[in-house]
């Protein structure tokens, strides 16, 4: 597989081009940024814990049913993923009281909620990635009725497969972002599954394991992720 120009580079990732058009190579830099890169950072080792942890998580959704844009690792920093054109939503799913929910609504952090919350973002960082309902994004063209649909019907099957997951490991899914991409079978799972995308607490002790400890400054960052790492994949 060669590896060809760049074609994008994000907060978190770089998407390589490659001698095959359906194909790109996505690496996983130590970057860590939080509030829409108002701050900025960076964790030793970061992009070598997520590219690891988001593999075995696509495998495991991948095999539950979940159709998604991994194909195989291809280095410590890179994976090989099927290339998509990025519906640009952000979907956010809600299981506990965290962040925004707390913020906006005076919710107890931790509360468990009699239901999932799933939320629509536009994504855009110049507006600050505002909420949406599913009249936004399709009267604005960003997906169609059918479309959002699907992302709601997979979004709400990850949920379900990757609370379980996590709960096998001690570790409680708080809440997780996902994004989805277009390809020539339909709306399938891409970005990254991560500590930078979920909110992860251990389960019993409430310690946090994700980018809280970057974002509200709890300090032993790496730490956090080393943890996710090696309950994920034995590590």
């Amino acid at each position: 597989m060669e590896k060809k120009e760049k074609l994008y580079e994000g907060k978190a990732k770089i998407l390589y081009a490659t001698d095959n058009p359906e194909l790109v190579i996505q690496y996983f830099k130590d970057d860590a940024t939080a509030f829409n890169a108002k701050k900025k950072g960076s964790v030793d080792q970061k992009g070598v814990m997520n590219n690891s942890i988001s593999a075995k998580i696509f495998e495991f959704l991948g095999a539950n049913g979940v159709p998604n844009h991994f194909v195989r690792l291809l280095s410590d920093r890179e994976m090989l993923v099927r290339k998509v054109q990025i519906v640009p939503v952000e979907v956010i799913v809600r299981n506990r009281v965290a962040g925004s929910l707390c913020r906006n609504y005076g919710a107890v952090e931790g509360q468990v909620l009699t239901r999932p919350i799933f939320e629509f973002c536009y994504k855009n960082d110049a507006y600050n990635d505002p909420l949406m309902n599913d009249d936004h994004v399709v009267a604005l063209a960003l997906a169609t009725e059918d479309e959002v649909k699907t992302i709601r019907r997979m979004t709400m099957q990850v949920n379900d497969l990757m609370k379980k997951f996590f709960l096998a490991l001690k570790i409680e899914l708080i809440d997780f972002k996902l994004e989805f991409g277009r390809c020539k079978d339909g709306i399938i799972l891409a970005d990254e599954i991560s500590p930078d995308t979920c909110r992860l607490w251990e389960q019993g002790t409430g310690v946090r394991l994700d980018k809280d400890r970057f974002r509200n400054d709890l300090g032993n960052i790496k730490e956090g992720y080393q943890e996710v790492l090696k309950r994920v994949t034995g590590q």
